[in-house]
């Protein structure tokens, strides 16, 4: 098991592609400069956010190789090698390791999913034994996934399966389980919150890194909460999380995280394009009104 545990915010970065519907690797440049400008810690690619299995496998290579570009010692990059194949998910994990990803990642299969805990880890056990070098994490989003098992018996069994397990993205609303995940093994594992909403009830058990979606273009204040809280500020810490959470409500007001979230970069800057089928895009019209509703939620002033 991975010792060292990760730290830091990471943002799940949406995948660039332009009006045909093609991947436009070439806005990734000014995109890592924006979000290690904002502080971010490092990036989760080709994940939800990132409607990496709407992609090809030579796709999702690509996109990983340029990303890889901007890796450094406190900007790690993160590949999320998720498909229904152990196969095409090995294929994955084998070239991130060798373009010198730092870690690797994957959810359960989506097809013919796992019923209990102990297939669930071997599949994992065999996409991570294709990048045995570099750390792997679980990414566990049942609402996504429908594989909804106790992650308290994954990192049990995985300690024992996996030998570059690091930890779980995790996904779920389920501060308990969260709770106990944290604090096993005197804590050696990484927990990520996934959740962005939940960000300051995470910071209360202790975790203190994520995963998310909504750090692409929110990160100041996210960083702003965490001091507050580190500083004893707990209320600050509280109301700014209220705010984040106002404009996430609007997210799903206007289709959801990925579809409103790519219209947002492209509001500040960072033209991340559609999104591919069965994602929908907002029209020009929508995305007016959006950035009116930003406006007066303070998601422009939140954020300088």
């Amino acid at each position: 098991m991975i010792e060292k545990k990760l730290e830091g915010i990471i943002a799940a970065p949406f995948t660039p592609m332009d009006e045909k519907g093609e991947i436009n690797p070439i806005i990734i440049s000014d995109y890592a400069h924006k979000l290690k400008n904002d502080g971010l810690s490092g990036v989760f690619i080709c994940g939800t956010t990132g409607e990496g299995m709407l992609m090809t496998l030579e796709e999702r290579k690509i996109i990983a190789q340029e990303w890889i570009k901007f890796q450094q010692d406190n900007f790690k990059v993160i590949v999320h090698v998720g498909t229904t194949s152990v196969k095409q998910s090995q294929e994955l994990a084998q070239h991130a390791q060798q373009i010198g990803a730092y870690g690797t990642s994957t959810m359960g299969p989506l097809f013919l999913k796992p019923q209990t805990v102990m297939p669930l880890v071997d599949f994992c056990a065999e996409v991570s034994s294709a990048a045995p070098d570099i750390p792997f994490f679980y990414y566990h989003i049942p609402l996504i996934s429908g594989i909804e098992l106790s992650m308290i018996d994954y990192l049990e069994l995985a300690k024992t399966k996996i030998p570059n397990f690091a930890g779980i993205k995790y996904t779920q609303d389920n501060f308990d389980e969260m709770e106990k995940c944290n604090t096993m093994d005197n804590g050696k594992c990484s927990i990520l919150n996934g959740l962005d909403e939940n960000l300051f009830k995470a910071l209360n058990m202790g975790v203190f890194s994520a995963v998310g979606s909504t750090y692409n273009y929110m990160n100041p204040i996210y960083l702003s909460m965490i001091e507050d809280f580190k500083l004893g500020n707990i209320d600050a810490a509280e109301k700014k999380q209220q705010s984040c959470n106002d404009i996430i409500e609007s997210l799903f007001e206007n289709g959801g995280p990925i579809i409103a979230g790519k219209a947002i970069m492209k509001l500040i800057g960072i033209d991340c394009g559609p999104c591919r089928l069965p994602l929908t895009n907002l029209s020009d019209k929508s995305i007016s009104k959006l950035n009116e509703v930003l406006k007066e939620k303070g998601f422009f002033a939140l954020n300088q």
